[in-house]
């Protein structure tokens, strides 16, 4: 009896497409990107007329009805009980309070660029709390990335030392970016926890948004008195924009990213942030570049790559890792 002829090998199917490559991805990602890249410059166009924390303050009052109408428009419940209340006031303290009363501040010391490349870090102080809090490792290659990008961040702090006017403070500057760093991360890494994971995201940051405009204007009448209000509409053009497009239409726009490519390649649109924003810096704001400047921006966004590519590395905005193996948690930690 004849041995049966063996069974055709079945045809490999081609890969799919980088993910970034489909137009589903690809614009809301480059829309992000566009948007986050420019609010960056637009900031420094709030320092000028008012003082900081009621640019903040004035900001936040803008985006937080708008939030809430998202949450309600896309049929999130408000209601967050007594631990949501807490996580959304933490929050607002933190990231909407906290983060951009020290990010305004920074930017009458530093260009808008060299505050985003700093900010670019945001995934360093993220592993560490989430390494504290979370329990989520740290891998060596995240680390090697991290220990090359700040090295590129220090030459590019370096030269705008040197390149300082008279008078100027630029470790004044750099201090207060740091400061947002910081409250950014402990925002972005609480906001993980069981009790954050099981919120719709719009109706968490709208309440958060709401109690961050309420230490901002506290804040505001403490620091600088009553309301200062201009009348410039180069001013509240700019906070319409930083309210609207840089708080409302973008965070939909990046959890949808997170949601279908996963957190470790959706934080790449921090590394093309940092590109835009210093392009800005240099059309606009007459950045100029060295060759201590170019090295320093090569190093970091190198290292920014090699630290996004780490596997396992701590998720959250800012830092990466790869998807969640339980879909039911993918869900939760990025509904809104």
């Amino acid at each position: 009896m004849k041995n049966p002829a063996p069974a055709a090998a079945p045809a490999q199917a081609k890969p799919p497409p980088h993910a970034l490559l489909r137009l589903r991805i690809a614009a809301p990602f480059l829309v992000v990107a566009l948007i986050w890249g420019s609010t960056w410059y637009v900031i420094t166009g709030q320092i000028g007329e008012a003082p900081p924390s009621w640019s903040v303050a004035y900001r936040f009052a803008l985006a937080t009805p708008a939030m809430f109408a998202l949450a309600l428009a896309t049929g999130k419940p408000l209601l967050l009980g007594r631990a949501g209340h807490t996580l959304a006031l933490a929050l607002g303290l933190f990231q909407f309070c906290g983060n951009f009363n020290f990010v305004y501040r920074a930017e009458e010391h530093l260009t808008s660029g060299i505050v985003a490349v700093m900010f670019a870090l945001l995934m360093v102080p993220n592993a560490l709390f989430a390494r504290a809090l979370l329990g989520q490792r740290i891998t060596p290659r995240f680390m090697a990335g991290s220990a090359v990008a700040i090295a590129g961040v220090a030459l590019l702090l370096v030269e705008e030392a040197r390149a300082a006017p008279v008078g100027g403070n630029v470790a004044l500057g750099v201090a207060l970016t740091v400061g947002g760093i910081l409250s950014a991360s402990i925002a972005n890494v609480i906001q993980a926890n069981e009790t954050g994971r099981a919120l719709p995201l719009a109706s968490l940051l709208a309440w958060a948004m709401l109690y961050g405009t309420a230490f901002d204007a506290a804040l505001a009448w403490a620091t600088a008195g009553p309301p200062v209000a201009p009348g410039g509409a180069m001013f509240w053009g700019g906070a319409a924009w930083l309210a609207l497009a840089g708080s409302v239409v973008t965070f939909p726009l990046y959890y949808g990213i997170v949601r279908a490519i996963g957190p470790g390649r959706a934080a790449y649109n921090g590394v093309l942030v940092v590109v835009i924003a210093m392009l800005i810096s240099t059309l606009i704001e007459g950045y100029a570049w060295s060759t201590l400047a170019a090295a320093g921006a090569v190093l970091g966004m190198a290292g920014m790559l090699i630290a996004l590519r780490a596997k396992s590395a701590p998720g959250g905005a800012g830092a990466t890792g790869e998807p969640p193996k339980n879909p039911n948690h993918d869900v939760k930690e990025q509904d809104g």
